[in-house]
This record gives C-alpha cells, sequence and structure tokens, in this order.
C-alpha cells in the first residue's frame, strides 16, 4: 500500500527490504528520508539539503560551511558505503547524501562573496540549487568519469562533489558579473 503511494517500484522496495530502516547509515544516505521520494529522488534529496545551507549560510562563517561540508562527504561515504553493502545495489537512487555534499559546496561562494542581506542573496540560493542539479545531471567530464568509472561509496560521492565544484565556479562568475564579488 505505502508503495502505491509514494510510487516505489517492486525492485525498489526489494532493496528497501533488505536494508536496516532504523540504522543510522539509511537515514543519513536518504538524507531523512527523502532519498525514498518519487520521481526524481535526487532533486528531492536537494531540496532537503537546502534548508541545511541556509542555516550554514545564516550562520555567515565560510569555515563552518567548508567544515560541515568534508564533515558531511565523509559521513556521506561511510553511509553510502553501508547502504550498498546491505542493499547489494551500487549508487541506488535512493542515496542521496551526495547530493547533499554538492549543493552545500555549491553555496560555498555565496558564503564568501556576500551576506544574506545582500538583494540578491535568495536568487543566488535559487541559481546554486539550479546550476547544482544541471551539472548532476548533465554529468560533464569528469564528473561522468567519477560517476561510472569509480566505484564504491567514493564514485557516488565524488561525481556529485564534482557537480558541486563546477556549479561553485559558475555561481562564482554569476556573483562578480552581478557586482556582488
Amino acid at each position: 500500500m505505502i508503495n502505491r503511494i509514494l510510487k516505489i517500484s517492486d525492485s525498489d522496495m526489494t532493496i528497501i527490504r533488505r536494508l536496516r530502516m532504523k540504522s543510522l547509515y539509511v537515514w543519513i544516505a536518504t538524507w531523512f528520508g527523502s532519498g525514498f521520494m518519487r520521481p526524481a529522488p535526487g532533486t528531492w534529496g536537494t531540496l532537503a539539503a537546502m534548508p541545511f545551507a541556509l542555516l550554514l549560510l545564516a550562520l555567515g562563517n565560510t569555515a563552518i560551511l567548508i567544515i560541515a561540508t568534508i564533515l558531511i562527504s565523509i559521513l556521506g561515504w561511510w553511509a553510502a558505503r553501508a547502504f550498498e553493502k546491505d542493499s547489494g545495489v551500487h549508487d541506488s537512487k535512493m542515496i542521496v547524501v551526495d547530493e547533499v555534499a554538492g549543493l552545500w559546496l555549491t553555496t560555498t561562494p555565496i558564503s564568501i562573496l556576500t551576506t544574506s542581506a545582500h538583494p540578491l542573496f535568495s536568487l543566488y540560493v535559487v541559481l546554486s540549487f539550479l546550476l547544482f542539479r544541471f551539472f548532476d545531471i548533465i554529468k560533464p567530464w569528469p564528473v561522468s568519469y567519477f560517476d561510472k568509472r569509480v566505484g564504491g561509496a567514493l564514485g557516488v560521492m565524488a561525481d556529485d562533489i564534482m557537480a558541486g565544484l563546477y556549479a561553485a565556479i559558475v555561481l562564482t562568475g554569476i556573483i562578480y558579473y552581478a557586482g556582488s564579488g
């Protein structure tokens, strides 16, 4: 019944049955369950990462954002590794903690180059989301390399971190072009 409401496929239900649902790794890997949402779990995971990104930006300290991004990347690697081990599936669409790391990396130029009081702050936040999703979906090289050639949890995390890096570079250019940087 729940799988019909959430539009979870039979193959995803098979994976879910293999997981220890009360385990911390499941809730980190799926970013508090957003990875179970359909369609487009990566987009849902990125949306679920946004409130945390806004909180980190509100703290106004770039070092905290960078440390949080590094920590979620390490924690994400651990959670993705455990999720893959228990599910038997590499890079399941349910794993969205990689989107969290990628989005937080994308927001770093906002933290460095502007403040929440800036009139274009909200636009930059929306652009960080859109740019990250764009690079995560189209996967230009080397994002595609990490996605296809690097196995295990490292590959799961690395392609989104690279997509976040591309998005951050483009966002930096936009902020400078807009005269904010």
